[in-house]
Order: C-alpha cells, then sequence, then structure tokens
C-alpha cells in the first residue's frame, strides 16, 4: 500500500494514475474525496490534518507534499512511523541547492520538511525538481480570451518538466530499491524562454499567440492569491534566471529508462486545458 497526500494535485494525481495501472494499491488523501476524480481502483480518503488516526494503516511507502501535510507535518510522520510506514518520497524543490538563498520562503519550507523527514527516523528520498511545465495554466485564462499573453521576463530561461515526470521518478522512487537516502534533481529536457513557451502552446492549440513583457511591479494582478512574501522571491528567482542557462539533468531517464519530455510535448498534452 502506498499512500499518496495531494493526491488532486498535478503530480500527486499522475502519481496514482501510475499506482493504479501497475497493480498497486493505493490510499489517495484529499480534503475533498467526493471530487477527487481519482481512478475508481484507488482508495480515496479524507485527509483531516487533526485527525490522522487509520490514515497509514497497511502501508509501508507514502508519497508526501508538502502542502498537503495542512502544516502538521511531525504528527503526520509520526503516526505515518507508527502504523509501519518505512519510506518516504518528498516533492520537495530545486531551489534547495549549495549556494541557495536560505532565507527564500520557498527554500525555508522545503528545507524544514526535509528536516523534519531526516529527523523522523524514517527512509526518505527528496525529489527537487525545478520549473514546473504546469506554471504555463497561470496563462489559460489570457489564451482563451485571445492571442495576447502578458507576463514578466520574456527571456527567463527553465528547462520545465512535466509533472507525469516527475511521478514517474516517485513511481520507481516508492517501488524500486536503491533510492533511500537520495535527492533527485529534476528538469526537463530542454531550455526554453517564456517567449519560446506561448509559442509552442500556440502550436499546440492551433493559434498564432504573442507574448507581452511587463514590469516586475506590475506582475501582482498576474499572480492572483500569491502572498506579498512568496511573489517578492518569485519575482527574484525569475530575474536571475534572465539570459542564463538552466540546470539540466538526466535523472528522469537514469531512473526510469525514458527520457523527460520537452515543453512542446507536455503542451500538446495539456492543449484542451488552454481552450475550455
Amino acid at each position: 500500500m502506498i499512500v499518496v497526500t495531494g493526491a488532486t494535485g498535478n503530480v500527486g494525481r499522475a502519481l496514482v494514475g501510475r499506482l493504479v495501472a501497475g497493480g498497486h494499491a493505493v490510499r489517495a488523501l484529499t480534503r475533498e474525496p467526493e471530487r477527487a476524480g481519482l481512478p475508481d481502483k484507488a482508495e480515496v480518503v479524507k485527509y483531516r490534518p487533526d485527525d490522522q488516526a487509520g490514515l497509514f494503516e497497511g502501508a509501508t511507502g507514502l508519497f508526501l507534499y508538502v502542502q498537503g501535510a495542512g502544516g502538521r507535518m511531525p504528527e503526520l510522520l509520526d503516526a505515518a512511523r507508527t502504523a509501519g510506514v518505512r519510506h518516504v518520497v518528498l516533492l520537495s524543490s530545486g531551489i534547495i541547492k549549495e549556494g541557495a538563498d536560505e532565507t527564500h520562503p520557498i527554500h525555508v519550507m522545503h528545507a524544514t520538511a526535509e528536516r523534519q523527514i531526516r529527523d523522523s527516523g524514517l527512509a526518505w528520498t527528496f525529489l527537487r525538481p525545478n520549473a514546473f511545465a504546469t506554471n504555463a495554466l497561470q496563462w489559460a485564462p489570457q489564451i482563451r480570451a485571445g492571442n495576447t499573453v502578458r507576463g514578466v521576463f520574456a527571456g527567463m530561461l527553465t528547462a520545465p518538466i512535466h509533472e507525469d515526470d516527475i511521478a514517474a521518478v516517485a513511481e520507481r522512487a516508492l517501488l524500486d530499491e536503491g533510492h533511500e537516502g537520495a535527492a533527485h534533481r529534476l528538469t526537463g529536457l530542454a531550455a526554453t524562454s517564456n517567449t519560446d513557451q506561448i509559442a509552442a502552446i500556440g502550436r499546440a492549440v492551433g493559434r498564432d499567440l504573442t507574448f507581452v513583457e511587463v514590469e516586475p511591479e506590475e506582475a501582482a494582478p498576474l499572480f492572483p492569491g500569491t502572498p506579498p512574501e512568496f511573489l517578492q522571491g518569485l519575482l527574484k528567482t525569475f530575474a536571475a534566471t534572465v539570459g542564463v542557462p538552466p540546470e539540466i539533468t538526466t535523472t528522469v531517464e537514469d531512473v526510469t529508462g525514458s527520457p523527460a519530455r520537452t515543453f512542446g510535448q507536455w503542451a500538446d498534452d495539456h492543449a484542451a486545458d488552454f481552450l475550455s
């Protein structure tokens, strides 16, 4: 039995689908089971941060999403260990690396989670992806409304990773020996700018899209719901990538045997998300 937190998130949903397809028992934790839309063979359970009794019974592996713990990470880890879980795979962040700004809010959040897991006594594997291809979904409302997309830093360079490639690595880390104590850095196959990404989405949806750069000081409306302290950290991180070749790893292929997918492939897979 594998327990998956954040089961309706992009990576969690992909992982649940993979595990079910492989015939593995899956307990998917979500705050709204009635709206989960997960495979029938998955055991979908409501997650209540203040009541974790029974969530991990019979489980040996746990996929953990930081926000999925609901601010109760130590309690969750203790409940998992007590129930017999042996191995935790954490969806961490590529921001954790040598020389990183350790005051950055995203760094603090994930470094704290990693430390708590190390201290828990459980075997662990950390997945540290850099840019997520799904971040491009922030542009979907603008693309539905027209052919112009406004955003920050047209020339920022990233190597966005497909959420299913992250899930594929998580699957192998949970099921195969040899990943305990590893911190896997994950990226997509190639560098791409924001301008390039909009062009790729345009090809996927059959339209000629244009990216228009917005000054960082005017960026807040483009990131609704993002706390100001997080937004400033994000903008600082984005600015540092303009014209700078991103880290590109072969970890997806090394772990799964298949190379990471390109952003163009991700756009093709998600074309419908930009049209409806």
